[in-house]
């Protein structure tokens, strides 16, 4: 995984879910809706997933103003249960391409990820994307327990 901090979001969250269920929650459009959200009062009307490598994964969040936010990728590594990787690259600065990179570590039932959000273009979109994965973390955890 590439790690230079100017340019790099890097979280690490346990989850008490095996494995292939906190995998599959990044892969299912269906569950993604449920817990992609940058922000406490944000929405995601749409998300596609096409897992395959070479697939990709689009995502649309709304702003509590009704702002809509798209990303994309395109899957490079698809490793159930334990490794995910895709291009990133968000509609408004396509000029940005980013990589994400996951790994699924489970221990006793209990499943750490490792993420790494890679080649940020800048320290404010760095600390929007911290911000934002964060919040996506924490609405990851509510949407494994329903």
């Amino acid at each position: 995984m590439t790690e230079d901090s100017a340019q790099v979001v890097r979280i690490e969250r346990t989850f008490e879910a095996p494995a292939e269920d906190v995998f599959d929650a990044w892969t299912s459009a269906e569950v993604i809706r449920r817990w992609f959200k940058p922000g406490q009062d944000w929405g995601t009307p749409s998300a596609e997933v096409d897992l395959r490598v070479g697939g990709t994964v689009w995502v649309v969040m709304r702003s509590p103003d009704g702002a809509e936010v798209g990303a994309r990728g395109e899957y490079t590594v698809i490793e159930r249960p334990d490794r995910l990787a895709f291009t990133w690259t968000f509609d408004d600065d396509p000029s940005n391409q980013q990589m994400i990179e996951l790994e699924f570590t489970e221990e006793d039932g209990a499943t750490t990820v490792l993420f790494v959000n890679s080649n940020i273009t800048n320290e404010e979109r760095r600390g929007q994307q911290y911000s934002g994965w964060q919040a996506c973390f924490d609405s990851f955890e509510r949407a494994l327990a329903i």
